[in-house]
């Protein structure tokens, strides 16, 4: 019979000093940089191309403006709309986002949906207003900035979101350039015969002309508020969808073909207040759960 020889461990002596190892320095050179993970630094041609295209679109329209020329410079600006939609899909897909891209992007979106609806909103409507009429010009240009500049911060900390933080500026220069496209159907013969018009929107239109000074303020403030908006950036077509919603786009194309001014303006009239309509409720909700909350607290101390 063989015995096995058995091996005890020698127990560990937790008083004993640890062995130090022995640490390897490298040293950095002093040009080294740490690659962060995020927006790249360089020019990418393609994106870059409509983006210019955005930027050139909208300085015609401006000067479309300044000439009189109205309809040719609200549909230059619904170009620099597609572009813009365009070089931002472009950029996403084939995953060539970058610093430049963005600033780029950001000074086009200004002028061409900042500046030039401000010149063609204050040459067909504000002028006869003077002083104010050029402040509501100017105040809608200046929130266009600042809501650029807030989406430019968001996007290099990281912060960002599911939602618009504020009413996009695409959308508020596109509710105002359907406008202009929609009103020129009433005044301009020539033009509305070559289109058709749903009859019950272009009668209020004439009202529509007197309150969009007003459109235009609510516009700037909506821009740098916190009311957040559905983004439609990161919407993947190919996933499955339900058979309700293909019907919605199938109505939505054929009223566009059929109706474009007037759809197009009915589309950014309904994003624009959509935000408000989620929005308020919610405050409300919020602000009776708690009063909810603390009447509970009150009533606690006072028992005691």
């Amino acid at each position: 019979m063989k015995i096995k020889k058995i091996n005890f461990r020698k127990p560990r002596n937790f008083n004993a000093p640890l062995k130090q190892k022995r640490v390897r320095v490298v040293k950095v050179p002093r040009n080294f940089k740490i690659k962060k993970e995020g927006l790249k630094k360089g020019i990418f041609i393609i994106p870059s191309l409509f983006t210019c295209g955005n930027l050139s679109l909208g300085i015609i329209s401006i000067t479309c403006s300044i000439n009189g020329d109205f309809i040719k410079a609200a549909w230059f600006l619904i170009g620099a709309l597609a572009c813009d939609i365009i070089d931002g899909r472009i950029a996403r897909m084939t995953k060539t986002t970058s610093d430049f891209g963005m600033q780029l992007d950001s000074l086009s979106d200004l002028v061409s949906f900042g500046v030039a609806p401000a010149i063609m909103m204050y040459m067909l409507v504000l002028e006869n207003m003077e002083l104010i009429g050029i402040a509501i010009a100017v105040l809608f240009v200046i929130c266009t900035a600042l809501r650029l500049a807030r989406f430019n911060v968001l996007s290099q900390s990281g912060e960002m979101h599911k939602h618009f933080v504020g009413l996009p500026t695409p959308a508020s220069a596109g509710l105002i350039i359907s406008f202009v496209l929609s009103y020129q159907l009433l005044i301009r013969e020539e033009y509305s015969s070559r289109y058709k018009a749903i009859p019950a929107l272009m009668d209020l239109m004439p009202e529509f002309l007197d309150i969009m000074p007003v459109v235009m303020v609510v516009l700037s403030f909506l821009m740098v508020s916190n009311i957040p908006y559905m983004s439609f950036k990161k919407m993947k077509l190919t996933r499955v969808r339900t058979i309700e919603l293909l019907v919605i786009v199938i109505v939505l194309i054929i009223l566009i073909v059929v109706y474009p001014q007037n759809s197009i303006f009915i589309i950014f009239s309904v994003y624009a207040v959509s935000g408000l309509l989620f929005y308020i409720p919610r405050m409300i909700m919020e602000r009776k759960n708690r009063h909810g909350t603390v009447a509970p607290e009150k009533a606690e101390t006072n028992d005691v």
